[in-house]
C-alpha cells in the first residue's frame, strides 16, 4: 500500500485519493496553505490521516516561518482547524502541535526541527496504533463470516493499515476466512473507489453493494457483522462517522447483528457529553448533483448534503481502540481512558 500522507525533503506528499482508484497520483505541498487546500478538498480523508496531515502542514508553516513566531502560528494553527469541522483528530493534532511550539518558541532552530520530528513521529505512531486496533478487533470476528462496511476506514483514512479495515487485516492475517461487502457510500463513494481497492490490493474477498441494498443484504443473512469507522466519539459512545453510517446501524439492529466501531482513542471527545454536540460539516452541493463528473440533476436544485451523521450509543455494539475493547456502559468505559 502507497503511503497516504508523507513528510519527505521539507514537503508533504499525499496520494490524492479523488481521483482513486482509475490514477494513482501524488501532490507535493511546499506550504501549510496547500496542505490545509488538500484537506479540505478531500485530497486526503479518514480522520488520522487528517490528523497527521494537520500536523505535517503545521510544521510547514513553522519552516517558512521568519518574522513573529507567535502571530505567524495563529495564523497556520487557524487556517488548518477551519477545514474540516468534525474529524476530532484534527483539533488533537493541532492541540498537540500547539504545546510543542510552546515549549520551544524561544529557540526558533531547534522550534523547527521538534515540530518536523513530531509531524513525523505522529505517522508513525498511528500506523502502530491501527495495528493494536486490528489485534485487539479481530477477535470478534469468527473464521467463515461476511463482514459490512460503510465508507473507507482503511490504510487510506489513516497513516496506514487502518481502523475498521485494520480489523479485517487482523483477522485475516489470523488466518480468519473474512469475505467482505462493501456499500459505495453516496455521494463520494470511499466505499466503492477506495475501500474495494484496498482490499483487492490484499486480494481480500470483497464485493461492492450500493447503500441502499444493505438491508436486503441483513435480511438474506448475506451479513454476520459491521465494522465501520469514526470521525468523532463522544463521552457517551455515540460516534460520528460518514453519513448513512446510522442507517446501517439501525439495520443491524433490526436484524440482531453486531455493530462495532473501531476507532483511537485520539478520536473521542472527552469534552462533550453526547453525539448532539458533535458539529457536522455540510460540503458542496455539487458532490450530490453530480456522479463521476456527469450531471445527474438540474444546476438550480437545492440539496442537503451534510458529509456525517452520528449513530447513538445503544446502537452499538462495541468500540474497539488500541487500548481495549470498550463495551456498554460506554459512558463508564470511556472515563476510564481518560
Amino acid at each position: 500500500m502507497y503511503p497516504v500522507v508523507e513528510w519527505k525533503n521539507n514537503k508533504v506528499y499525499m496520494i490524492d485519493q479523488r481521483i482513486l482508484p482509475l490514477e494513482e497520483k501524488f501532490i507535493e505541498h511546499s506550504t501549510y496553505r496547500e496542505v490545509a487546500e488538500s484537506i479540505r478538498d478531500m485530497v486526503v480523508r479518514g480522520a488520522p490521516a487528517i490528523g497527521v496531515s494537520a500536523a505535517m502542514g503545521i510544521a510547514l508553516g513553522v519552516l517558512e516561518t521568519t518574522g513573529n513566531y507567535e502571530e505567524e502560528f495563529e495564523k497556520i494553527t487557524g487556517t488548518i482547524s477551519a477545514t474540516r469541522p468534525t474529524a476530532v483528530n484534527l483539533f488533537w493534532a493541532v492541540e498537540r502541535m500547539k504545546k510543542l511550539f510552546h515549549r520551544y518558541k524561544h529557540d526558533p532552530a531547534l522550534l523547527k526541527e521538534k515540530m518536523v520530528e513530531e509531524a513525523v513521529n505522529m505517522d508513525k505512531e498511528d500506523v502502530e496504533i491501527n495495528k493494536k486496533i486490528g489485534a485487539n478487533g479481530q477477535v470478534l470476528l469468527k473464521c467463515g463470516q461476511t463482514v459490512l462496511t460503510h465508507c473507507n476506514a482503511g490504510a487510506l483514512a489513516t497513516a496506514g493499515y487502518g481502523t475498521a479495515l485494520g480489523v479485517i487485516r487482523a483477522a485475516v492475517e489470523n488466518n480468519k476466512k473474512i469475505t467482505v461487502i462493501a456499500d459505495e457510500t453516496r455521494p463520494y463513494l470511499q466505499g466503492a473507489r477506495l475501500t474495494v481497492w484496498e482490499l483487492q490490493q490484499d486480494k481480500i474477498p470483497v464485493k461492492l453493494i450500493t447503500d441502499n441494498m444493505a438491508g436486503y443484504m441483513m435480511a438474506k443473512g448475506r451479513i454476520d457483522a459491521v465494522v465501520v469507522g469514526a470521525d468523532r466519539i463522544a463521552g457517551n459512545g455515540d460516534a460520528a462517522n460518514k453519513i448513512g453510517t446510522y442507517s446501517v446501524a439501525i439495520l443491524a439492529d433490526y436484524h440482531k447483528i453486531p455493530f462495532y466501531v473501531a476507532a483511537p482513542v485520539s478520536t473521542i471527545d472527552f469534552s462533550i457529553e453526547s453525539g448532539d454536540q458533535i458539529p457536522i460539516e455540510e460540503r458542496s452541493k455539487e458532490e450530490v448533483i453530480h456522479f463521476m463528473n456527469q450531471r445527474t440533476a438540474r444546476p438550480e436544485t437545492e440539496v442537503y448534503n451534510p458529509a456525517f451523521d452520528v449513530t447513538p450509543h445503544r446502537l452499538i455494539t462495541a468500540i474497539i481502540t488500541e487500548k481495549q475493547v470498550l463495551y456498554p456502559n460506554f459512558k463508564e468505559a470511556i472515563d476510564r481512558l481518560r
